[in-house]
């Protein structure tokens, strides 16, 4: 799969640095070639000369080496690669990528390319739990940077917990993930998940109970047959997937003005559960209970989405999937919601508190199309986006 694909690795300064070195022979024994370059940090774990022996490539270190920017400038270099691969990427390195910091070799590279890049964050759990990586990680994943790990674990500090590069196999899998020339390579997708909270007051918001699984499972399933997915996602109880540009929202209004700001699009799925009023005479501050009083809650309608993008004239995605949450008469209500709203497909899912589906880990669906319904049995909800994404990769064919 990565026969005669190019790898830009950077590589920075952590004790996970020495992962490197084996994600360098596992490359090239797939059929990669890789150019390293290494930090000023990355130099204090890693020697240039083991990295360039197993390369096979000229290590690159120093941004104002003129025999290198005679040879390769950096802007060449960073365009030559197929993938830029950041492994590890220490909290100083996210920081200058999400801050837009262009001082040495490393980060200017990264400003420079036109390709996607990978980063297999590494660090001590509390640099991973600081809000500062927190803030500097979503803003990442907002640009489309790719990301995996990190994993739970023991680390040489000492401590605990979240912070551990990804194992090697695991950044080899994401590569290949992201250089996959799956059905859908060069298509862009849209897919809307999880709940919206509507604000009573800055303590208070009505919400439902959308995980956010399905939708997650969906945009991974997507990028997996390689798509270029934005994931607009609303306040979940899961992780956003790895691999696709995540905008986090509130609220309906924020979530369509994230759809619109993402398209065009070739697909859209929506499958969040965006809460249909909001409350119109919201507060700035905290309401106080009144002995015997309640408070007067004024509601207004949000905006339709699903409604909205069916309605597109020249902008409107080629497939657009709409979701139905029901209790009762499934079937009927999302057919009529399929001719109601305008869009493509509707899938249908029965959500009465008996079935454990809205949270659940699994999902029994109906397909409405133009040409008719088609019952799914009850599977996973992994396997449903599965087989989701198989069927949008059918259409957009």
């Amino acid at each position: 799969m990565l026969a005669g694909k190019r790898i830009l690795l950077i590589i920075g300064g952590g004790i996970a640095a020495f992962k490197s070195l084996d994600l360098i022979r596992r490359l090239r024994e797939r059929g990669a070639s890789v150019t390293p370059v290494l930090t000023r940090a990355g130099e204090e774990f890693v020697t240039p000369l083991s990295a360039s022996a197993l390369a096979a490539e000229k290590v690159y270190r120093d941004l104002f080496d003129l025999t290198d920017e005679a040879e390769m400038g950096h802007v060449e270099l960073s365009r030559a690669a197929d993938l830029v691969v950041v492994a590890p990427a220490t909290a100083d390195l996210m920081a200058k990528m999400a801050g837009g910091h262009a001082g040495d070799l490393a980060s200017t590279l990264l400003m420079a390319t036109d390709k996607r890049v990978l980063i297999a964050p590494a660090m001590n759990v509390r640099m991973w739990e600081h809000p500062a990586t927190r803030r500097n990680l979503a803003t990442l994943q907002g640009d489309g940077i790719l990301v995996v790990g990190p994993e739970e674990g023991a680390m040489a500090c000492g401590e605990v917990g979240p912070g551990r590069m990804a194992e090697v196999q695991q950044i080899v899998e994401a590569i290949e993930g992201a250089l996959s020339d799956g059905p859908l390579s060069g298509r862009r997708v849209i897919v809307t998940s999880g709940p919206t909270h509507e604000p009573i007051d800055p303590v208070r918001y009505i919400a439902n109970r959308s995980s956010g699984a399905q939708g997650t499972a969906i945009a991974r399933a997507l990028a997996a047959l390689g798509a270029d997915v934005t994931f607009v996602t609303g306040p979940a109880s899961v992780p956003p997937p790895q691999g696709v540009r995540v905008v986090r929202v509130e609220t309906a209004r924020q979530m369509l003005a994230a759809v619109e700001g993402a398209l065009p699009a070739d697909a859209a799925v929506f499958a969040a559960a965006v809460a249909d009023w909001r409350v119109a005479n919201a507060t700035d501050s905290k309401m106080k209970k009144t002995k015997g009083g309640l408070p007067a809650l004024e509601f207004a309608e949000n905006p339709d989405i699903l409604a909205t993008v069916s309605a597109m004239g020249a902008g409107r995605p080629s497939l657009v999937v709409g979701f139905a949450a029901e209790t009762d008469d499934v079937i009927a209500h999302a057919k009529a919601k399929r001719e109601r709203k305008g869009c493509d497909w509707i899938v249908a899912n029965d959500v009465s508190p008996g079935t454990g589906i809205m949270g659940g880990a699994e999902n029994a669906v109906t397909l409405i199309t133009a040409q008719g319904a088609e019952d799914w049995p009850r599977m996973g909800k992994d396997q449903v986006a599965q087989r989701l994404a198989a069927r949008i990769a059918e259409a957009l064919a």
